[in-house]
């Protein structure tokens, strides 16, 4: 039955307008692709994926429930979450902004639901819920779909549209283009960019994890607590869930340290101190403070069996062992020498970083083309007339949490938007 609907399809293509070939199936080409050929039914949409998979990190995200995007109603508080692009992406949101993603997916029987943290997922908790949305859109819309082609080189035509140089088959012709190929890990994969005229920022890793080899600390894997991550040296500082691997440290707070800190730690080649405090309620004067107190109150009690500060009980035995404070010990003869250590692991433990590990759900990059070239109001460049942008190619990046997936969305939107109305 497909085969019959995709011949179908290619014949009432003969019959459109103006051509659109958007470069990227992922989650910003995709939003671009069927809006366009959802608002103008005269122009023919090609999508082009240089891999055999479609949507690929909307599959894997948020553990496979797909983060569609952050709750939030206010413009300034969301920009607030981008590292790179926080002025850019708050003059795009006036366009389209959470409550639009909410309504789009709505009004196509998605409906999505907020976690506590803000993280907004299909009520299916299943990312083939968003996947299969796209898809029913883009068969609805007619839009060409393509894999295993990758676009090699672009070129302006004498008659102001673009020649498409592929991997596969021969060359294509569009009147616009819109580049949501994602973000390139290398900075020679933007040279096919660079030679239209597009100034690129390097490429650098954002929301990565710590690697630790061989601290004792992963021998906790898989306790999480929130706390306070600092990077010795820098201003870097996060608050929130860390969790413990068995390669190191994760979590959120981590997360947004590497986003925030992706230049500083690149530079520093992923080798650093982590500082961490457990309390982050506490510094190390008012644990101090507090510290004679509790040892009054709790004096009679084993500080193994007792824990004041709600701490998760297999990191409050490792950090007693750190301190060499043997487990029948009381609160009251705790010595001062490991009473001093223990407060200070507390709230100021230090942990050497030795590499990095890929956050696979929502791994992305900074860098990309520089936002300069290329206006919010449209997505296209400033450079080249019938050339747009959308996604992660630009350098724009999110922290975790939903942030990233709402730029793909905002962004692919805005210039369909605006191709379709030309």
């Amino acid at each position: 039955m497909r085969k019959y609907w995709i011949f179908f399809n290619k014949i009432l293509m003969s019959f459109k307008g103006k051509r659109l070939v958007v470069t990227g199936g992922g989650a910003a080409g995709f939003f671009c692709a069927v809006n366009a050929a959802r608002m103008n039914p005269h122009l023919e949409v090609w999508l082009l994926e240089k891999t055999g998979k479609l949507l690929s990190k909307v599959k894997v995200s948020g553990g496979g429930r797909c983060n569609v995007t952050h709750n939030a109603s206010d413009i300034s508080y969301m920009a607030k979450r981008y590292p790179r692009g926080g002025n850019f992406v708050k003059k795009a949101f006036g366009q389209f902004f959470v409550p639009d993603t909410i309504s789009w997916y709505g009004e196509r029987g998605v409906k999505l639901k907020a976690e506590d943290d803000g993280r907004m997922f299909p009520v299916t908790d299943s990312s083939q819920t968003i996947i299969d949305c796209l898809l029913r859109e883009a068969d609805k819309y007619l839009v060409n779909i393509r894999t295993n082609v990758e676009v090699l080189a672009l070129e302006r035509r004498d008659n102001g549209g673009w020649k498409l140089t592929l991997s596969q088959g021969p060359a294509i012709e569009a009147d616009f283009v819109c580049i949501a190929a994602g973000g390139y890990a290398q900075e020679g994969k933007f040279q096919w960019l660079k030679q239209i005229g597009h100034t690129v920022v390097p490429p650098a890793p954002s929301l990565f994890t710590f690697n630790m080899p061989g601290n004792p600390i992963t021998q906790l894997m898989g306790v999480a607590t929130d706390a306070i991550v600092k990077i010795a040296g820098t201003k870097l500082q996060q608050q929130g869930p860390l969790l413990i691997t068995h390669w190191g440290m994760s979590g959120p707070a981590v997360l947004r340290l590497s986003a925030w800190g992706a230049r500083e730690l690149q530079d520093m080649q992923y080798t650093c101190t982590a500082i961490v405090n457990w309390l982050p309620s506490y510094n190390e004067n008012s644990l101090r403070e507090d510290w004679q107190s509790l040892r009054f109150e709790l004096g009679k009690q084993k500080i193994y069996n007792k824990n004041p500060f709600q701490l998760p009980q297999r990191l409050w035995h490792f950090l007693l062992q750190q301190a060499g404070i043997g487990e029948e010990l009381r609160w009251a003869d705790v010595p001062a020498k490991e009473q001093n250590k223990l407060q200070k692991m507390l709230v100021a433990m230090e942990f050497p970083v030795k590499g990095k590990t890929t956050f696979k759900e929502e791994f992305v990059t900074c860098g990309g083309v520089t936002l300069s070239e290329i206006d919010p109001a449209t997505m296209q460049s400033r450079i080249a007339p019938g050339l747009y942008f959308a996604g992660e190619v630009m350098d724009v990046d999110g922290v975790t949490g939903g942030f990233n997936f709402q730029h793909a969305w905002t962004s692919g939107f805005i210039a369909a938007k605006s191709i379709s109305s030309i």
